[in-house]
């Protein structure tokens, strides 16, 4: 009688427990992969030459915004080609920007004299160790100490040409910000 009884129990308990590996296998969850488009969204916005910390830091997030505007339309046009639809953005990623500024003269291009915004460059390659910039506060690259030339031979004098007067041209500086979307398609 012990024997059946054992036997029963543990039939039983052995049924009770597939049961409930089967109700788990049932409730786990399937993976499947979500179908993404990853665009990059680059906007420009112009900034005053002298422009201090705030006011250069709003035109960023002026830029930025219109940066996701672009990045979204970049990603309708992508999903439209291939007959999908645009889901919702799964990542937002700031990916900086620079400002840049134009004097029309000869030379083209004019430093930025006024403050940096607070460039974020989540995925930025060329600031050095602990975000350390590799260029110098006037925006020109760096230079090594090894590239001052000196020289100890006389000096010759040169024949220089009389000054002329340069023409007036303002400078007109542009902010430009990127940031990379990535949005799930249907």
């Amino acid at each position: 009688m012990r024997l059946v009884l054992a036997a029963t129990l543990s039939a039983a308990a052995a049924l009770f427990l597939a049961n409930m590996l089967g109700v788990a296998v049932a409730e786990a969850p399937t993976v499947t992969s979500l179908r993404t488009v990853n665009v990059e969204g680059v906007a420009t916005a112009p900034v005053a030459q002298g422009a201090n910390a705030a006011v250069a830091t709003n035109v960023y997030r002026e830029a930025m915004g219109a940066a996701v505007t672009d990045g979204q339309a970049k990603a309708q046009f992508l999903t439209g080609k291939v007959g999908a639809t645009l889901g919702a953005p799964q990542t937002i990623t700031e990916d900086g920007g620079e400002i840049e500024c134009s004097s029309g003269g000869s030379e083209g291009w004019e430093p930025y004299e006024g403050e940096q915004p607070d460039f974020g460059r989540a995925r930025d390659q060329t600031t050095g160790p602990l975000g350390a910039s590799t260029e110098s506060a006037a925006g020109a690259p760096a230079r090594a100490p090894s590239a001052v030339k000196r020289t100890t031979a006389k000096r010759h004098r040169k024949k220089h040409k009389r000054p002329t007067a340069k023409k007036a041209t303002a400078v007109g500086c542009k902010l430009t910000a990127q940031v990379s979307l990535v949005y799930v398609i249907g």
